[in-house]
Formats: structure tokens, sequence, C-alpha cells
């Protein structure tokens, strides 16, 4: 998602209270995005009991999470994992804006924006003056500085890096970035956070890539490259690595969840700050991107789905 400065209305006055909520407690938290990862954090957060802001300034995009959101909760009804009343309450803790100000009394705020630099430290100086000065503001990428979009802060020890792995509703371990100024304190409420929501909290000191993304994009870009190359189908290498390395997914699969949009971008970093030749983007990659097959979310990627994102078959022919 794009998000234009012109569309950032934060209050017109900052929030210069000491007092509120300590940084342990977090019972109210906001997100900021209203995509894949963005309601993925949503529906994992209300499933486990907390209340959420799902902000995001484009209307249009806001207006489409709650049947979305409906939907993935429906699918979990008809495998038996929730309730219909379960259903009901999850829904009813999460409350949608289109307005960054109604995530003013948030205790966390994770913004899920695309990696871009500029886009993100004007998201956080805004944030900052939104939000209660015991709030931690947190950001879910993968390849920027946490340093640097504190330094846009007036608050950059409560600021730190929660980059949630896709599918968020079922990963089960986020890393926890630190900035340079990132305190213990923050550190130690993000672990709690995390143990809410029945995940690990992996501690990671700030470096392009972090630990997953640096692992397993040059993965996932490799096997773009052998289906450009012919080598085999997008089933065959998926299932070669789900059942010969014990994955859940295969790399192509993954990227489609990823959104494919999104590891490009990730790629394209990488390969800006390593000028490593395994971080330079398969043409085949930036092929679909430009066509707008950007994975899961878009219904085509490496493979298709349906509108609850689940994978039909088969994937895409091979390539000559």
């Amino acid at each position: 998602m794009e998000l234009g400065l012109h569309h950032l209305r934060p209050r017109a006055e900052s929030m210069t209270e000491k007092e509120g909520v300590p940084l342990a407690l977090i019972k109210r938290i906001g997100v900021l995005g209203a995509n894949p990862t963005g309601r993925g954090i949503a529906e994992l957060a209300a499933t486990r009991g907390l209340e959420v802001v799902l902000a995001d300034p484009n209307r249009p995009q806001i207006e489409q999470v709650p049947r979305l959101l409906d939907l993935a909760l429906q699918h979990q009804l008809e495998k038996w994992a929730i309730t219909e009343a379960e259903k009901r309450v999850i829904l009813a803790r999460i409350h949608f804006s289109d307005e960054l100000a109604d995530l003013s009394q948030c205790d966390l705020v994770i913004e899920t924006l695309l990696e871009d630099r500029e886009t993100r430290e004007e998201v956080f100086r805004s944030l900052d003056r939104i939000c209660r000065r015991s709030a931690v503001l947190a950001s879910n990428t993968s390849t920027l500085s946490i340093t640097a979009l504190a330094a846009a802060t007036t608050r950059p020890a409560q600021c730190i890096g929660l980059h949630f792995l896709q599918p968020v509703t079922r990963a089960k371990v986020t890393e926890m970035v630190r900035g340079l100024k990132t305190s213990n304190e923050t550190v130690q409420c993000c672990l709690e956070f995390l143990a809410t929501l029945e995940m690990t909290g992996v501690e990671v000191y700030e470096a392009p890539g972090y630990i997953t993304s640096r692992l397993m994009a040059p993965l996932m870009n490799e096997a773009a490259n052998l289906v450009m190359e012919g080598v085999a189908t997008t089933e065959a290498i998926d299932t070669a690595m789900r059942l010969g390395y014990h994955m859940d997914r295969g790399p192509l699969e993954m990227a489609d969840r990823m959104g494919l949009h999104t590891l490009l971008v990730v790629l394209e970093r990488l390969w800006e700050e390593y000028r490593d030749p395994r971080y330079r983007p398969s043409p085949l990659l930036k092929k679909l991107v430009r066509a707008g097959h950007t994975g899961a979310d878009a219904g085509e990627g490496f493979f298709c789905y349906d509108a609850g994102g689940n994978r039909l078959k088969p994937g895409r022919p091979e390539q000559p």
C-alpha cells in the first residue's frame, strides 16, 4: 500500500501527558495498514483478547477489511477452530478507522506499511505527536533502520522493530529488532505482548534483512530463477522443498504469502546494501509484479488463490 504523506492527519495538538498505562500493560493495540500483515496482526491480537484499532488513511481499503476478516474467521469456523460466538466476539474487538488520531489511546502501535523510508519516518513523527507518552511505537519493516525511524521521534527508547512473518496467525515467532536506543523495558514489554499472542520473540540487533529476510529472500529468489529457467514446475519446486526439508510451505508459496511486491522491495534493498549477487532480483519476479500478479492477496502469483487466500491448483506453467 502506498501511503501519501498528504493523507496523514494527526491531531492538531501534541500529546504532552506524562502519566499513562505502564509499558508492561498492553491492553489495546493499534495497527496501521490494512494489508495482509496488518489484518493478520489485528485478527491474532483480537483472538487473544486484546482490543485493536486497525487504521488506514486509504478509506476504500479500510472499508474492505471487515469483509476480509469475516471471511478469514469463517474459514476458522468451518474447521471447528472457533465457534460462531467466538467469531462475533473477535470481530467486536476490532475497530476500524481512516484517521491516525484514533490510534492515540493505544498502548502499542505497529505500522505495517511498504518499505519506504521517508513515508515511515513521517509516520513515526506523526505517531509520536498523536500517541500517549507511555506508548511503544513499532515497525514491521524487514529492511529499514529502526534507529533511523526512532530518530524521527522524541521517544527513541520506546521504538522497536516487530517483524511478523506470514501468515501472521500461524507463525510462532516474531523478530524483535533493537534500534540504537531501544530500552530493555521496551524489549521486555514486547516479549510479554508476544507471549500474549502465544508467539516467541527473537531479539535481533539491527542489520539489513535481520535474520529471516536475509536467509529466506535468496531462497525464494532462486526458486523464481528455477521456474524462469524451466528447471522444474512451481509445484515440483515447492513439493521438493516441503517434503525434502520439512517446510510447511515451499519457497514459491511463501513468496506469494509474503507478497511478491514486498519480496521485490526486500531484495532490492538487500542488493543495494550488500551488492551480493544472491540478492539480485529474479527477472521473473519483476515480471510478475509488473503484471500485478503479486501473490495470494491479489489472487495470483506463482500460484492462484481464491478469495479466502486458499491456494488453487495448478501453479503457473513452466517458463519456455
